[in-house]
């Protein structure tokens, strides 16, 4: 069989997959799953072209690691055939772990279980299935190769993850400020002492980068509008949750029933792999066919929700640098009681409140290295001109409330 393919890509052209193993895991049941999850989950309720999914991001981001990997090569850095395949299934795979609608549910299915959790798992199922082929993709996933740089090429503050969601997330949303100069960051990598490094004249490139992801953050993946309809889609999960563990019985799939009649922590997630089995059948098309079930629920909390998702009548997000006063939220659940008739327990499900956070380069985690010109390597804030560029480090924190639009008109 033939398994030298080439994808045809919306953002870069035509993706060649480059060896027989790399085919075979992109053919497997767990990545195919990848189509079926998007990447930005409920974005497209703001952007409605942002309906692209994992599947294509972990297929860019492979693209990006081979680019990477032959830019290397071309400044003499020796990176063997085993490191290179290895380097593209980590990045290939580092999704594989992502639940539906990808974030946005991350915690409300399994709690206290992450994608990285579940992709670690699946991993280690899936080099048993090949015969450990895996296994130095895993160690370079896990950070515990020497040759450091081929796991921040995966994971970093310049990996082909954050290049390729910047790069296809601008595209798909039409949000310009996101546009970054993957390709002249790239071409700037090279390493020095088994680590990542920019060379200085690639130092304005990697700037709007750190900009781009920045502004990404506020402008698409925290826009208010997005927020609110993710805590909805929580909040939808929250009450069926409830109303099963009450007795009711709720149209579902099979795996999607798993999930909402067990209670399933991280413990019991990782001893009984009946669990990672069903999670691997889960996309995001069981959670919306189930919402379109439960709109017709007697439940008048968990019907008004779906309804209202579905319909894109969508609650409204009020956000601001300082919290909101414990008293004015107390004022919006007592509109929202009397407006909707329901009781204390149920107002929750109508007004939250909560705190988002976003810092786009974390200096001290693992900071940007420049190369200048008498091969000495800097922090990119000593080597930059750019005044701004601490300020991109400071984590910034802002307060979100949410709830029904009509609780504005409410006196």
């Amino acid at each position: 069989m033939n398994k030298k393919k080439i994808i045809n890509d919306p953002v870069y052209g035509f993706v060649t997959i480059p060896s027989g193993l790399v085919f075979d895991l992109i053919e497997h049941p767990y990545l195919q799953r990848l189509r079926y999850i998007k990447q930005v989950s409920m974005t497209h309720m703001v952007y409605p072209g942002a309906l692209h999914t994992r599947f294509q991001h972990v297929i860019g981001a492979m693209h990006l690691m081979q680019l990477a990997i032959d830019t290397l090569r071309s400044k003499d850095v020796h990176v063997s055939s085993e490191e290179e395949e290895a380097a593209l299934v980590a990045i290939l795979l580092h999704d594989i772990g992502h639940g539906p609608f990808s974030h946005s549910l991350e915690h409300s299915l399994i709690e206290g279980v992450s994608h990285e959790m579940i992709s670690a798992l699946l991993m280690d199922k899936l080099n048993k299935e090949f015969d450990s082929r895996l296994s130095l993709a895993i160690i370079v996933f896990n950070d515990q190769y020497p040759r450091r740089f081929l796991h921040q090429l995966v994971s970093g503050q310049l990996d082909t993850d954050r290049m390729d969601y910047l790069n296809r997330d601008s595209f798909y949303t039409g949000v310009s400020e996101g546009v970054i100069s993957f390709d002249r960051i790239i071409k700037m990598l090279t390493v020095k002492d088994d680590e990542l490094v920019v060379e200085a004249k690639g130092i304005y490139s990697v700037e709007k980068f750190l900009i781009a992801r920045r502004l990404m953050y506020w402008q698409v993946y925290l826009h208010k509008t997005v927020i609110a309809a993710e805590q909805m889609l929580i909040k939808i999960l929250k009450r069926a949750r409830m109303l099963c563990q009450q007795g009711e019985e709720l149209p579902a799939s099979p795996a999607f029933s798993h999930f909402l009649y067990g209670q399933l922590d991280a413990v019991s997630f990782v001893r009984d792999a009946v669990h990672l089995n069903w999670f691997t059948k889960l996309d995001d098309t069981d959670i919306l066919s189930a919402i379109k079930a439960w709109e017709l629920h007697s439940d008048f909390v968990l019907s008004l929700l779906c309804k209202r998702l579905l319909r894109r009548n969508l609650f409204v997000t009020e956000m601001r640098s300082q919290d909101f006063d414990p008293k004015e939220i107390d004022e919006l659940k007592r509109k929202a009681k009397m407006y909707f008739q329901v009781n204390d327990s149920d107002v929750d499900y109508l007004v939250y409140h909560q705190e988002v956070q976003n810092s786009a380069y974390n200096a001290e985690k693992e900071p940007i290295k420049i190369l200048n010109n008498r091969d000495e390597l800097l922090e990119i804030a000593e080597a930059s001109d750019l005044s701004n560029l601490e300020a991109l480090s400071r984590r910034v924190v802002k307060y979100a409330l949410t709830y029904p639009k009509e609780l504005r008109l409410v006196m």
